[in-house]
């Protein structure tokens, strides 16, 4: 039996151009195209597909709540994300709906083909740079959990030394190689970080040093960034605009004296703010 595979991309060259390719695949089978978020959804209930190779960025609902809404509906078709970027904003709210693959399109057709077989077999594909985003965000998870077990000891203060002090993974350039590979269950139980608590120390005094400086917004911006969630995602929450989050984000950050959102949440962590 062929793989069969739903294309979700709001651009029909896009589209096109994968089927040619796909068909190409003797053990693959295009079974339907989709335009938008919401028509990807209903053919997917309609067709149950295999896979879905679906882009993030669609008109009438996005990719990340498509996939949300799928994971539950058909826990058993897996979601491919097929997209251009590979920023923190895109690569850890797609993991978080529970996709299975997350790809760039630079990649090679031959790849692709692979990493569709893969995903179908039940392992998970990774381009690079999107695995360089989700292990530094796995990294500062676990400087947090460990802070928090380790109460007002010195291994603390050496875990957040320098608040100033740049966390951030500087990504090589776009390399069109095989994906990087992590298995379902260690990718699962990695993924378990995203509900770590951030109120990391309550027993030891909370310093207001730089709260003060902000505005209750910003404050709820941060506190939300502490929660793992996108600019998207905190737009909707506040409902607001997302470019009034990156405003919001932005002047915090300035506030702080800090470099990046990562920075912003374990600064706020390590003070024990209540945002």
């Amino acid at each position: 039996m062929p793989i069969t595979i739903l294309l979700a991309d709001d651009h029909v060259m896009v589209r096109r151009g994968l089927h040619v390719f796909l068909k190409t695949q003797e053990d693959m089978k295009v079974i339907g195209e989709a335009s938008n978020g919401q028509e990807a959804l209903e053919q997917a209930q309609d067709l149950e597909p295999d896979v879905i190779l679906m882009d993030l960025h669609m008109p009438v609902m996005d990719g990340i709540e498509t996939a949300r809404r799928l994971r539950n509906l058909l826990p058993h078709t897996r979601i491919i994300v097929l997209t251009s970027f590979s920023d923190q904003d895109h690569v850890v709210p797609a993991v978080r709906a529970g996709v299975k693959g997350y790809l760039l399109k630079d990649i090679e057709p031959e790849d692709l083909a692979v990493a569709i077989r893969n995903v179908h077999s039940g392992q998970v594909e990774l381009h690079p740079a999107a695995a360089s985003q989700l292990m530094h965000v796995m990294a500062s998870m676990d400087m947090l959990s460990e802070a928090s077990r380790v109460e007002g000891s010195s291994q603390e203060e050496t875990l957040f030394q320098g608040s100033n002090q740049t966390v951030h993974q500087t990504s090589g350039p776009s390399e069109r190689s095989n994906p990087s590979k992590l298995d379902e269950p260690g990718y699962s139980s990695r993924s378990n970080h995203s509900s770590h608590s951030w109120n990391s120390n309550p027993s030891s005094p909370p310093s207001d040093e730089g709260l003060n400086a902000l505005t209750r917004r910003e404050r709820e911006v941060l506190g939300l960034i502490a929660q793992g969630l996108s600019n998207k995602e905190i737009a909707v929450r506040l409902v607001i605009t997302e470019k009034t989050v990156k405003t919001h984000v932005s002047h915090l950050l300035d506030k702080l004296g800090l470099a990046d959102r990562t920075q912003a949440a374990l600064h706020a962590v390590r003070n024990g703010w209540e945002l």
